[in-house]
């Protein structure tokens, strides 16, 4: 069947992952540690983030959890902040993160829209840093809805802001695709009765996901070409 509209997950999915976060997360450990060896190394291991390869591990909270969930990670090791801080100052510095663009966003989003296709993205990230980043990349006005888990609809792998979405562009779920890399993408793709398509420029492998997706892509390049294939 055709697809009317596209949501897309952010972080490891418009942006690859590790490239964009992996170094980003380092800097903020060491600057909440304040030079602090041992601390440091506690709160990577709330997080599950290998200090040492400066990388996440796939079972990280932080791959797909929100800043909430990150800040209440942290929270028991940083005794002097409470978990508003926590979540603005992770809010604030997100949008210093390098972007590496997964590929090309602008001419494959804008190939979308020339089919009249609508597009999305909702993120556990905070809107402020998706709308700052997306607006970095010189793509935000391609997108017809923009979220994060502090936009009132709620966080995947509920389905609720998936069907904001939906409602938002006025398409029926099951004629919309759900586009991620981790399962909470694809849980709540599968939740909201919509298409969903895994992508590999997250921590997740092809394994991790293809049980819960229609199609697994390396990257968002390949979803014109799938688009067309499933007509």
């Amino acid at each position: 069947m055709s697809f009317d509209a596209i949501l897309f997950d952010k972080d490891g999915t418009l942006f690859d992952f590790g490239a964009t976060w992996n170094s980003w997360c380092e800097g903020v450990i060491r600057t909440l540690a304040d030079g602090g060896a041992d601390l440091a190394q506690a709160l990577a291991d709330a997080i599950e983030f290998d200090l040492e390869k400066s990388q996440f591990l796939p079972t990280s909270l932080a791959i797909a959890g929100t800043n909430s969930e990150v800040a209440a990670a942290f929270l028991p090791h940083l005794p002097r902040r409470n978990q508003g801080e926590l979540e603005g100052f992770l809010a604030r510095e997100s949008a210093t993160a390098p972007l590496v663009e997964a590929t090309p966003l602008a001419p494959l989003m804008d190939d979308l829209r020339a089919q009249g296709i609508k597009l999305g993205v909702m993120t556990n990230d905070a809107e402020v840093s998706a709308l700052y980043q997306l607006d970095q990349a010189g793509v935000k006005d391609r997108f017809d809805f923009i979220a994060g888990y502090d936009s009132g609809y709620g966080a995947k792998p509920d389905p609720d802001p998936l069907w904001a979405f939906c409602n938002a562009v006025d398409v029926d779920p099951v004629r919309a695709v759900m586009v991620g890399d981790s399962l909470h993408d694809l849980h709540a793709g599968r939740a909201a009765g919509m298409a969903t398509i895994g992508v590999l420029t997250g921590t997740a492998t092809r394994f991790d996901l293809s049980e819960h997706a229609d199609v697994v892509l390396a990257d968002i390049s390949g979803i014109p070409k799938w688009m067309a294939q499933s007509r």
